[in-house]
């Protein structure tokens, strides 16, 4: 057939194709498909793998492909990176996609590394994490036995673990080997907080106590409240020591002399929490470098300016609810920046300098939520991210708000800018399971 003719016949039959219904169409082609050849078929095949199958993601300008990116879950984004080796390099080469992932983690992002490839791998390495939590495979586990009766308080400090219990004693444990440094006669400990010298005791018989390490000599007691004392903190510089109680008050005493300086009122409940620290941000009411003690009960937590005046008034009132609907629990830390509080729907986070809460994370969090710990690092710890780093006490099988006993879970460095880890203390009968997480998180707070 000439082309002219060619030509011709070709238009009458794409204008008569163009007349039929799908139907009719669907017929036509299978009739010139069942009279094609090799050559035809194969040319067929090629022509239909251009126009069914189109790489948008390689055809679109790469703005567009980055925008597109963005609306997919992580789990989408891991699964598109097989695709192809383009897909993969598209992906792995958008940086906000993968920095908006690891921001819906609750991750802190570090705007100054662009890196797409670091913060893929932040991500992975934290879902590795959580599923090694979530099938209990990320703990190493050893025991430490001694005490003849429950565990009532824990501190942890540089290596050493303090232990108080209902036996009428407190140990003080070497956590690396296991082994039990001090036992000295107490009374029952609500709670502890020891240096090199000395062991302070909080007790359910209402008094404070301090003890000698070496000797196991009580140096001094503190008589004064009429209720079990859950907290306390002290400070050698100041010779001050705070206590909490279930008198519902907090308590400022002389640590040298046992006097009690002052008391401080305005709690409805409990005191289950007293923190003294340094503030490390400026306020309209307080300065980089003053002492600010924080007490916490189950609905409030209350700010003191603690400095030569002894007499302070409460400088502000946190809480998550008006209508007290939202319960504290006892575990409050403060890093001079930053105050972090569970409560029994989550985890909030205050900024210091303005009282504003910077964060809220609600909603069920099994192992996390129960304790936490703000807590700066050494380079060396932060490089090898191997030993747990401060300890706390905290409970969910006592009537809230007591901070004692059992099932306990430590949450360290929740906002602080260093790897996250946690431990899970577990009391059963004279046995304590320590389970050490190596790492949970390496390389910024959740």
């Amino acid at each position: 057939m000439e082309m002219t003719d060619f030509q011709r016949w070709l238009e009458s039959v794409s204008t008569t194709f163009l007349t039929l219904n799908d139907r009719q169409r669907n017929q036509a082609l299978d009739h010139i498909i069942f009279h094609s050849g090799a050559a035809q078929l194969r040319h067929l095949s090629n022509g239909l793998e251009a126009l069914l199958k189109r790489d948008f993601l390689r055809l679109l300008p790469l703005e567009l492909a980055f925008y597109l990116l963005r609306w997919l879950d992580p789990q989408t984004l891991l699964t598109c990176c097989l695709v192809c080796k383009q897909w993969n390099k598209v992906i792995n080469s958008c940086t906000e996609v993968w920095q908006n992932v690891c921001r819906e983690l609750g991750w802190r992002i570090d705007e100054s590394i662009q890196d797409a490839s670091h913060w893929k791998g932040v991500y992975l390495k934290a879902k590795l994490r959580m599923v090694q939590l979530k099938d209990q495979k990320a703990f190493e586990t050893s025991s430490l036995i001694g005490h003849s009766a429950r565990v009532y308080a824990l501190y942890y400090n540089d290596g050493l673990l303090c232990t108080g219990s209902d036996d009428l004693s407190a140990k003080l444990w070497d956590v690396r080997t296991g082994q039990c440094i001090y036992g000295i006669q107490t009374h029952t400990c609500a709670t502890v907080k020891f240096d090199e010298q000395k062991l302070v005791t909080g007790s359910f018989d209402n008094t404070i106590a301090c003890w000698d390490w070496s000797t196991g000599a009580k140096i001094q007691q503190f008589r004064g409240h009429t209720g079990a004392v859950f907290s306390l903190d002290y400070n050698d510089e100041m010779d001050m020591l705070v206590s909490g109680s279930a008198d519902f008050t907090v308590k400022v005493w002389a640590l040298a002399a046992g006097v009690c300086l002052n008391t401080l009122t305005g709690h409805t409940e409990w005191v289950t929490k007293v923190i003294l620290q340094k503030s490390e941000v400026e306020s309209v009411v307080h300065s980089p470098g003053d002492y600010i003690l924080l007490s916490a009960d189950k609905y409030e937590i209350k700010i003191w300016p603690f400095g030569k005046e002894i007499n302070c008034k409460c400088l502000k009132t946190l809480s998550v609810s008006e209508n007290r609907s939202i319960s504290l629990q006892p575990r409050l830390q403060f890093d001079g920046r930053h105050i972090v509080c569970s409560s029994d729907i989550g985890v909030y986070q205050w900024d210091f300098s303005s009282f504003e809460i910077l964060r809220k994370r609600t909603g069920k969090i099994t192992i996390l939520s129960n304790l936490f710990h703000l807590g700066k690092m050494t380079p060396r710890e932060r490089e090898t991210c191997s030993d747990v780093t401060h300890i706390s006490i905290a409970s969910d099988h006592l009537p809230a708000p007591s901070p004692c006993h059992y099932d306990i879970t430590i949450l360290f460095n929740y906002v602080a800018r260093s790897p996250i880890f946690i431990a899970l203390w577990k009391t059963i009968d004279r046995v304590w399971d320590i389970l050490r997480l190596m790492c949970i998180l390496q390389g910024g707070g959740i």
